[in-house]
């Protein structure tokens, strides 16, 4: 399927996969790579030491075009992450920028021969992104598990606004897990999709079997936002500590005193190591359209086969009305 993310990033399916903290590893990414699609090693979660080793592990494992993902609220170029990505930028295609401002970012690294993604929330985000020289940009809705914009701007709402205003390719994050979901955000100016959760609950997610199992049990209103009270998103599966959480924010919380339950280690506990009672899972709001467990390779090839489908489907209903 070519146009211009696929082109942009020399891929077969314009099929991003997001940078998940602790689950974006090299195994991951080269299995979403390896499928079509464009897998990405997260620096979230992982050491320096550990991102060095993550972006080698996908270049042995696949030939195919990959990228990372930096979140960059508390980083500058200078940052040993950026150094890595220079010196690896021979095995890169794309580096995704999120949770921040891209723009002292893009020029360097488009100088090094890198794409650049930028991830954000907002219209105006997109427009600074397009302005600055950004490849493309990832218009990510409140659906989409883990931390986001605290604008709460729905994909629905927020994504044909975005592909009005900014001419560059725009990519769609938020609540996709199938290819009725691609199709939906292509109707709506998309010209293709970041997706998080859908592959968390792949073989090849190195996620806990627990949060795996944990996926195919959650339904549509099993996802709560923590962090409000200090003014952040952050989206996860309720659980017990979520309800913690959430209890101790109806009163007046600061960040120091909410740190103890919110930080990464939280998160890790239960994604990678299964202890559910004392951490939390990022999760996005249409898990409950996920009933399996399967390969990447089945989940982008059932997701193109359903847009196809969908697409059909779509066409003789608009004939008939």
């Amino acid at each position: 399927m070519r146009n211009r993310i696929s082109a942009v990033l020399d891929v077969s399916f314009p099929i991003i996969e997001s940078g998940m903290a602790f689950i974006g590893d090299g195994t991951l990414a080269a299995a979403v790579s390896n499928a079509g699609g464009f897998g990405q090693v997260a620096a979230a979660g992982h050491s320096t030491k550990e991102f060095k080793k993550q972006i080698e592990t996908a270049s042995s494992l696949t030939n195919k075009p990959f990228g990372v993902n930096v979140p960059i609220s508390r980083v500058t170029i200078e940052h040993e992450y950026f150094s890595i990505i220079y010196e690896y930028r021979h095995l890169l295609k794309a580096v995704s920028l999120g949770a921040g401002d891209p723009r002292p970012f893009i020029e360097p690294l488009k100088k090094w021969g890198l794409k650049v993604i930028a991830v954000g929330g907002t219209v105006k985000h997109a427009v600074n992104a397009e302005t600055h020289g950004t490849d493309i940009f990832v218009c990510e809705g409140f659906e989409a598990g883990g931390r986001n914009s605290p604008y709460e701007l729905t994909l629905f709402s927020l994504l044909p606004q975005v592909a009005k205003a900014v001419s560059l390719p725009v990519a769609a994050a938020g609540g996709i897990v199938d290819g009725k979901g691609v199709l939906a955000a292509f109707s709506l100016g998309a010209e293709g999709v970041q997706m998080g959760t859908r592959f968390i609950a792949s073989k090849e997610s190195p996620a806990h079997a627990h949060y795996k199992k944990r996926l195919v049990e959650t339904t549509d209103t099993d996802t709560v936002i923590l962090e409000r009270s200090i003014e952040r998103i952050n989206r996860v599966i309720r659980d017990k500590l979520p309800n913690e959480i959430l209890s101790l924010e109806k009163a007046p919380t600061s960040f120091e005193e909410l740190y103890p339950y919110i930080n990464g280690l939280r998160n890790k506990a239960a994604a990678i190591d299964g202890n559910l009672e004392d951490g939390w899972l990022h999760t996005g709001q249409s898990a409950g359209l996920i009933d399996s467990i399967d390969s990447v390779e089945d989940i982008i090839q059932n997701v193109m086969k359903e847009l196809k489908t969908a697409r059909q489907k779509e066409s003789v209903s608009i004939k008939g009305v």
